[in-house]
């Protein structure tokens, strides 16, 4: 007797439905993790607002901050997380930064589209689907933290309804989808999904220090209008007495489709595998799948170590960019709120408060600073996890065979490529503290300068560890699985330093995030034995990958 063969699921035989199913996690995952982090603050607010004291002293602190996110009615739960937030919360573009290099260029470099072109699909509906299932996805993300946010707020009595939640999500929603949009749109005129990725993580960054000119020097709000940032923060919807900018999303909204209509009309017009070739001088180097051939005693060609170097120079150069620029900028941008702190009377609740910071009688200019430089070893540890990716994803895309059929001890290439991260890194450091201390001499703020060297050169060990740990998950996980756990420990060790103390968790809680160990090394400097307690972590971690590397099958 025949079987009778089993339909295929619906969500498996559309285009849209099987990428959508796909996103399944990513929506519960970054839907809930967002609005947790917004309850957490809102919940903490009760605590701080008890007292007139309380909520002057939290006015006052805001205004000095007022860099990062405009300080409003920060004496309320909604107006609180959404000053403390700031653009912290825009870590969630990373998904669809990700999602939408990996949709079109990422299936390209597989060779999936190709099959997925074969069947009787037009390439205009096949991307056309996928694009609408990113924003599905993005809008499902942003009904659960409106939902979340708001069922939390009722029981925190955070003081805003269920329109307000939902707009909150939506506001959220929509600048991501600016970002996925650029990455789509980037990703047309290069030929590897991570080199669109990197691009687009600059623009972000970039995004994101425009929106901030208008808040440190005023009167230069043109400036920042040239920033998608900037639109999203005219909507405060947490805040009812601010409201929402219905003009500012549909801004973001037009710049999304005007994006993503001009990346489908690329993508449509040009080869498959290939992409759209831009002027001769704008043109990025040609590595990746279509490698320029080297002569035969080129540097990079030398070892293993070297040839991770040169992989990875393009990358850690933009990298560099951005975080020994971000520093020094906000040398700059400190020294120009020195007025205004210069201003506040030693005995006021700001002044006790920003003491506090510090742990005792430093300059409040240092103070600021020290809690702003928190934030550069987040942005090497996210260039580590690039890199992480690129290993891994050389394993699973079949580029280690020719490699190790030669006679390479596994052990040997692990720890080569290992040192060339771990030397991009060091360059890195090296490059931020060139240019802190630069900063520093041209605007005459005062630094100490050994704290200066711990503050700048003691994340290298953090950005190690996470390196090291990426090494490690990659001996058993897949490329996209060892990448978001990766990214998802980041963003827990954050928030765990972040929020942690506002909510006075308990010390062995802190504890568990090395964010803890670095502390304000501006302000104290940095221990020896947190630095060695950092790297004997890393290395244990490095054996374990080195055995599991060496043990394995590749490609599994």
């Amino acid at each position: 007797m025949l079987r009778r063969t089993a339909h295929p699921s619906r969500s498996l035989s559309n285009v849209y439905l099987k990428t959508l199913r796909g996103y399944r996690v990513a929506i519960i995952g970054w839907g809930y993790g967002m609005s947790l982090l917004v309850l957490e603050l809102v919940a903490s607010t009760s605590a701080i607002t008890q007292t007139a004291a309380g909520r002057a002293s939290l006015t006052q602190i805001a205004s000095q901050f007022a860099w990062n996110a405009a300080p409003v009615a920060v004496d309320t739960p909604g107006g609180y997380a959404t000053f403390k937030l700031g653009v912290g919360i825009l870590v969630m573009a990373i998904w669809p930064l990700l999602a939408a290099t990996r949709t079109l260029r990422g299936e390209e470099e597989s060779g999936t589209l190709d099959v997925l072109l074969a069947t009787p699909h037009s390439r205009t509906r096949i991307a056309i689907q996928k694009l609408a299932a990113i924003g599905t996805a993005l809008l499902g993300m942003a009904l659960v933290i409106g939902v979340v946010t708001w069922a939390g707020g009722a029981f925190f009595k955070g003081g805003y309804g269920f329109t307000d939640a939902l707009l909150f999500g939506l506001n959220l929603a929509l600048i991501c989808a600016v970002f996925g949009a650029v990455a789509l749109f980037v990703s047309q005129f290069v030929i590897e999904r991570r080199r669109a990725a990197g691009w687009t993580a600059g623009v972000l960054l970039v995004a994101i220090v425009v929106d901030m000119v208008h808040r440190i020097w005023p009167g230069t709000d043109w400036i920042s209008a040239f920033s998608p940032v900037y639109y999203y923060n005219l909507s405060k919807p947490l805040v009812p007495s601010y409201g929402s900018s219905w003009w500012a999303m549909l801004v973001m909204l037009a710049v999304t489709l005007a994006l993503s209509g001009a990346a489908l009309a690329l993508f449509t017009r040009r080869d498959i595998d290939g992409m759209v070739p831009l002027p001769r001088r704008l043109q990025p180097p040609k590595l990746g799948r279509a490698p320029v051939a080297l002569p035969a005693r080129d540097w990079s060609l030398w070892s293993v170590y070297t040839r991770g170097l040169r992989a990875s120079a393009w990358s850690a150069f933009w990298w560099t960019v951005a975080i020994a620029g971000f520093a020094g900028w906000m040398v700059f941008a400190v020294k120009q709120l020195g007025s205004a702190l210069s201003g506040i009377d030693s005995q006021s609740a700001v002044s006790s408060i920003l003491n506090k910071l510090g742990g005792g009688d430093v300059k409040l200019t240092t103070t600021l600073l020290s809690a702003i430089f928190v934030i550069l070893p987040v942005l090497l540890m996210a260039f580590a996890v690039t890199q992480v990716n690129r290993w891994s994803s050389d394993e699973e895309e079949g580029r280690f065979e020719l490699l190790l059929a030669t006679p390479q001890p596994r052990t040997r290439v692990l720890l080569a490529r290992f040192a060339a991260l771990a030397s991009a890194s060091i360059a890195i450091g090296l490059a931020t503290l060139g240019v802190t201390a630069l900063a520093e001499a041209l605007t005459g703020l005062p630094l100490d300068g050994a704290d200066l060297v711990a503050a700048t050169l003691g994340m290298i060990p953090l950005g190690l560890l996470i390196a090291a740990l990426g090494y490690l998950g990659a001996g058993w996980l897949k490329t996209s699985a060892d990448t978001g756990l990766l990214s998802l420990l980041l963003a827990a060790w954050f928030l765990l330093s972040f929020v942690g103390p506002e909510l006075n968790w308990p010390d062995a809680i802190l504890r568990l995030s090395p964010f803890y160990y670095y502390g304000s090394p501006l302000l104290h400097g940095l221990q020896l034995s947190v630095i060695l307690g950092l790297l004997a972590t890393a290395a244990v971690a490095l054996s374990g990958s080195a055995v599991r590397f060496a043990l394995k099958d590749i490609g599994r």
